[in-house]
C-alpha cells in the first residue's frame, strides 16, 4: 500500500503554530490532487490545505481543534486503495505537544461516530455534569455543538437540576432569573488572540501620542466626482477616496522620514520604501494587508489592489505574504460612521492614521460661517522617536496634500 504523509504547511517566520478548523474529509473517503482537505488557521490567515495526490484518507492523526507546527503530519493518504462504501471510524487524535486549546472529546461511554462533542462544547458539557448521550448533535457528522449544549440547557427536560450542582443551592426564584440570562462562552480566534497580544505590546511598548486635525474634504469630493465616470470607463475600477488618502501619506512620508521608520533595539530603522498597510474589515476581524512600494503605484493601481484586499478579505483568501511587513498604516473607521479615534500604533511601525466619518459642518473661512463636508485625522506616534513638531507637520503635510490635490502631482 503507497501511502503518502498529509503534513502541515510551511507557516511564515512570526508564525509559530496554527489550529486545524475543520476536516472536509473522513477516513475512507476519496479524494482528488489539490482538494482542500482542511482549513488551517493561523494568527493571520486561514489557508486551505490541499491533497497531495489523489487517493483515499487512510489516518487522520490530528482531528479539529488541534494545535499543529509546521511540517506536522496530521493525516495519512493511501494512494492505491479505492474508496470505501461506508466511512470508517476517524481515529482519535494524539494530544498535540503544546497547546493551549482543547480539542473535540467523545464521551467515554459512547464510541459511535455521532457521539463527539467539539472543543467549547466538550467543556460546557462537562461544567453542567451532561454527556453527549443528553444531547442532541447537529454539527458536522452529528457532533455536538455549543448551541446544541446551550439548547439542552434551556430545556427543563433535558437538563435535570442534578445536572446543575451550583444552581441546586441556590433559591428557586434566583435559579429562575440567572435561566433567564443566558451567556456564551467561546474560545478566541487565532486572529483576535494575536490582535490582543499585539495591541498590548503596543500600549506597553510605545510611548504613544495622538494629534488632530481637521480636513475640508471637498477640494477631493469635487475632483472625484468630476472624473469616477471615466476613470471607472477607463480602468475597469471605481474611484474612491483611500487611494487619494493613501497618495497623501506617501507624500508626508517623504517629506518626514521618521515618521516612516521605526525601532529595532536602540536603533532607528529609517525604511527607504513606502509599503502601505490598509486595515480591512473581515469575517474573522481586522486584518491589514500591505500596498507594496506605495510611491510607485497610480491612482488606479491603489483602488484595484484595495478592492482585490477587500474580496480577499472577505471570503478568507488573504496570504501571508500580503499582511506581514509595513511601514505606516492607514485605518479609515468612517467607513463604519466614527466620528473621531485615536488608532493603535501596528509594531514594529512608528505611526498609524486614523480617518474618520466626512460629515458637514459649520466652519469659518474668511471671516464668514460657512457649511463644508470635514473629516477629523488622527495621527498615533512613537514620542520615542518622533517628536511633537514632526508628527503635527506631518499630519498638517497631509491636509495641504488633500485640500489641494495638485500639490501631489507637482510634488509640493
Amino acid at each position: 500500500m503507497a501511502q503518502i504523509e498529509v503534513v502541515v504547511p510551511q507557516l511564515s517566520e512570526s508564525v509559530a503554530e496554527a489550529t486545524l478548523l475543520q476536516w472536509h474529509k473522513k477516513v475512507g473517503e476519496k479524494v482528488t490532487r489539490d482538494e482542500n482537505l482542511i482549513d488551517v488557521e493561523t494568527d493571520k490567515v486561514v489557508l486551505e490545505l490541499p491533497a497531495p495526490a489523489d487517493g483515499v484518507i487512510a489516518q487522520i492523526i490530528a482531528a479539529d481543534g488541534a494545535t499543529v507546527v509546521a511540517g506536522q503530519v496530521i493525516a495519512i493518504l493511501d494512494t492505491d486503495a479505492a474508496a470505501q462504501v461506508e466511512p470508517v471510524e476517524v481515529k482519535a487524535a494524539p494530544a498535540p505537544q503544546s497547546t493551549n486549546e482543547p480539542t473535540p472529546v467523545a464521551a467515554p461511554e459512547l464510541a459511535s461516530k455521532g457521539d463527539v462533542a467539539m472543543p467549547a462544547a466538550a467543556k460546557l458539557l462537562a461544567d453542567n455534569n451532561l454527556s453527549t448521550s443528553q444531547v442532541t448533535g447537529t454539527g458536522r457528522d452529528g457532533r455536538v455543538t455549543k448551541g446544541d449544549v446551550l439548547g439542552a440547557l434551556s430545556s427543563p427536560a433535558a437538563a435535570p437540576a442534578a445536572a446543575k450542582p451550583a444552581l441546586a443551592q441556590v433559591p428557586a426564584t434566583a435559579a429562575a432569573g440567572l435561566e433567564s440570562r443566558p451567556e456564551q462562552r467561546v474560545p478566541m480566534s487565532r486572529l483576535r488572540a494575536r490582535v490582543a497580544e499585539r495591541l498590548i505590546q503596543s500600549q506597553s511598548t510605545n510611548a504613544i501620542l495622538t494629534t488632530f486635525n481637521e480636513i475640508n474634504m471637498q477640494p477631493v469630493i469635487d475632483l472625484r466626482n468630476k472624473y469616477k465616470d471615466r476613470f471607472e470607463k477607463e480602468h475597469g475600477v471605481k474611484l474612491g477616496f483611500m487611494s487619494f488618502f493613501v497618495k497623501a501619506v506617501v507624500h508626508a512620508l517623504k517629506k518626514y522620514p521618521i515618521i516612516n521608520a521605526s525601532v529595532d533595539g536602540n536603533d532607528i530603522v529609517y525604511h527607504g520604501y513606502f509599503d502601505i498597510g490598509v486595515a480591512v474589515g473581515s469575517p474573522r476581524g481586522l486584518v491589514v494587508p500591505i500596498l507594496r512600494d506605495a510611491d510607485q503605484m497610480s491612482i488606479a493601481d491603489i483602488e484595484k489592489k484595495i478592492g482585490e484586499f477587500g474580496q480577499k478579505a472577505k471570503d478568507g483568501k488573504l496570504s501571508i505574504d500580503e499582511m506581514t511587513g509595513g511601514t505606516f498604516t492607514v485605518s479609515n473607521g468612517g467607513t463604519f460612521g466614527s466620528m473621531l479615534s485615536t488608532p493603535i500604533i501596528n509594531p514594529p511601525q512608528s505611526a498609524i492614521l486614523g480617518i474618520h466619518a466626512t460629515k458637514d459642518r459649520a466652519v469659518v473661512e474668511n471671516g464668514q460661517v460657512v457649511v463644508r463636508p470635514m473629516n477629523y485625522f488622527a495621527l498615533s506616534y512613537d514620542h520615542r522617536i518622533i517628536d511633537g513638531r514632526e508628527a503635527v507637520l506631518s499630519l498638517v503635510a497631509i491636509k495641504e496634500a488633500l485640500e489641494d490635490p495638485a500639490r501631489l502631482l507637482l510634488d509640493l
